[in-house]
């Protein structure tokens, strides 16, 4: 009887809006990789390099079978800041973000997703929570952003020293573990305290 439970308690719309929403931006994830404008000049991705990366992006494991700054091209480098973001925020977060820049109405029935996916335990002020969360993320991202670009922006240039900011500050904050700087990942920077205060803030 506690076994047949728990089954049905797996198997609950949250739970499966969360495994098939997951696995969706993963195959997503993958088709984009595959495209040729993904790859870096000269590059070409193999399907399985494309749907390791895609994974480990979504599921923040900080595992790559290629090197991802010399690999992928600026357009593979967004689609891989954008699976670490969804990856760190979750499904339900970014259905709602979308809702409300669309400034749709959040249905009862999405509302009571949001409190079984957070375990929350009313489901008044569900939303709220869930807006909160997002600036919050937001403000602590684009803060470290600043702080990186203060290195990055002299070392890259401004265009690409602010996307290499925005790009490890998502992936520092969703503990992905993915960068831009080479094989050697942040091991040259073991000396350098803003990138060291950055990154574990």
């Amino acid at each position: 009887m506690a076994e047949k439970e728990s089954k049905n308690k797996w198997h609950t719309p949250a739970e499966r809006i969360m495994m098939l929403g997951f696995a969706a931006v993963i195959l997503l994830g993958t088709i984009l990789l595959c495209l040729p404008v993904s790859a870096a000049d000269g590059k070409s991705v193999y399907w399985l390099d494309a749907l390791f990366t895609a994974t480990t992006s979504v599921c923040v494991t900080g595992l790559v079978t290629v090197p991802t700054a010399t690999t992928w091209s600026t357009f593979g480098k967004i689609v891989i800041l954008g699976l670490i973001q969804f990856g760190g925020l979750g499904i339900m977060a970014c259905l709602t973000m979308v809702f409300l820049i669309l400034r749709r109405k959040i249905s009862l029935q999405s509302r009571k997703l949001i409190q079984d996916t957070y375990n929350l335990p009313v489901l008044k002020g569900s939303v709220g929570i869930v807006r909160k969360l997002l600036i919050g993320t937001a403000a602590v991202e684009l803060a470290g952003a600043f702080f990186y670009s203060f290195w990055f922006v002299p070392e890259y240039g401004f265009w690409k020293g602010i996307g290499y900011s925005l790009f490890h500050s998502v992936s520092a904050f969703c503990n992905a573990g993915i960068d831009l700087v080479g094989e050697s990942s942040f091991a040259p920077f073991v000396t350098n305290p803003l990138i060291n205060f950055t990154t574990m803030g």
